[in-house]
C-alpha cells in the first residue's frame, strides 16, 4: 500500500473512534468544570493525557487535595495496561519505524486505537498510526473544551445528567467480559466492597480518595490473580 493510501486509511479508521471520544471527553469537561477546575486546565489535561479513566481519577485526586505521590501511583496503576498494548503494537510495526516513531506513537495508545491497529491485517506503518491517532486526539481535546465551556451554560440538572456518561462508559467496559466470565464479576464486587469499607468505616476515613483507588485496584487484582489464575492452555484458547 502506498504511503498516501496508508495515511488516508488511518484517518478513515480513526473517525469512529473520534466520534465516540467526543461524548466521553464532553462528560469529562463537564465533570471537571463542576469541580472548579478552569477550562484551560481541563483542555490541557486532555491534550496531553488521553486516558479517560486516568483523567477522571486524576481530577478526583486533585480536587480532594491528594498528594503528588498518590496521583502518580494511581496513574501508573490505571494506565499500566497501555505498556502491554504498546509492546503488542511494536511487534506489528514495520522495520522502518524508528525509536522516535515508537516514542511519539506511544503518546496515544488507547484501548480503541490498540484494537483497530492490531486488528488491521499486515504490518503497521508510522504514517498509518499517526493518521489513526489524529482525529481521536482532536476529538478528545475539543470535546473536553466544549464540555467545560458548556458546564457554565447548561442548567444544573442537565449537567448532572451528562456527568453520568463516564459511569456508562465504565459499565460498557466491564459488563461484556463479565457476562462471559463469572470470575470478573467476583473481582468487580471485591473492589466495590473494599471501596465501601473505606467509605463507611470511620477508622479508615483518613485514607484519601486517591489511595483508596490504588488500594482497591491492587487488592482486587491480587485476590483475583491468586484465586482465579489463568492457565496457559485456557489463555491460548481465548487468544
Amino acid at each position: 500500500m502506498k504511503a498516501h493510501d496508508d495515511f488516508k486509511q488511518g484517518l478513515i479508521d480513526g473517525i469512529p473512534i473520534g466520534l465516540a471520544y467526543v461524548a466521553v471527553s464532553f462528560a469529562f469537561g463537564i465533570s471537571g468544570a463542576s469541580k472548579g477546575i478552569p477550562l484551560w486546565a481541563l483542555t490541557l489535561i486532555s491534550a496531553t493525557c488521553v486516558t479517560s479513566a486516568g483523567q477522571f481519577a486524576a481530577i478526583i485526586s486533585i480536587t480532594a487535595g491528594g498528594s503528588l505521590v498518590e496521583l502518580i501511583l494511581s496513574q501508573i496503576i490505571i494506565n499500566l495496561r497501555y505498556s502491554i498494548m504498546s509492546i503488542a503494537i511494536g511487534q506489528k510495526l514495520t522495520k522502518k519505524a524508528t525509536i522516535l516513531n515508537r516514542l511519539t506513537m506511544a503518546f496515544e495508545v488507547t484501548d480503541e486505537i490498540f484494537a483497530v491497529s492490531c486488528g488491521r491485517p499486515g504490518q503497521i506503518t508510522p504514517k498509518y498510526f499517526y493518521a489513526l491517532m489524529t482525529i481521536p486526539w482532536i476529538s478528545w481535546t475539543v470535546g473536553t473544551f466544549l464540555g467545560a465551556a458548556a458546564g457554565g451554560i447548561l442548567p444544573l440538572i442537565l449537567r448532572d445528567a451528562l456527568g453520568l456518561a463516564i459511569y456508562g462508559m465504565l459499565l460498557a467496559i466491564i459488563i461484556p467480559p463479565a457476562k462471559h466470565d463469572r470470575h470478573i464479576i467476583v473481582v468487580i464486587f471485591l473492589s466495590a466492597g473494599i471501596s465501601l469499607l473505606f467509605h463507611f468505616v470511620k477508622a479508615l476515613s483518613f485514607v484519601s480518595s486517591g489511595f483508596v483507588i490504588i488500594i482497591c485496584t491492587l487488592a482486587a487484582a491480587a485476590i483475583g490473580a491468586i484465586c482465579f489464575p489463568i492457565d496457559e492452555e485456557e489463555e491460548d484458547e481465548h487468544s
